[in-house]
């Protein structure tokens, strides 16, 4: 099967930076806010959607 490499290069980065945290997600995702916190971008944020309600056949 075809392999392509970005698609392993990326996959072998995610795990080691996993396993900086020992695989903890809380610690991944605290290290994730600081830093976006510390990041000089501008982040987007748009407000959240409503559910579509499915309307009834008579």
């Amino acid at each position: 099967m075809w392999q392509d490499p970005i698609v392993e290069e990326t996959r072998d980065l995610r795990k080691q930076y996993a396993e900086q945290f020992n695989h903890d997600i809380d610690a991944i995702f605290a290290d994730i806010r600081k830093r976006q916190e510390q990041s000089k971008r501008n982040r987007v944020s748009f407000p959240a959607r409503k559910p579509a309600v499915a309307k009834k056949s008579a």
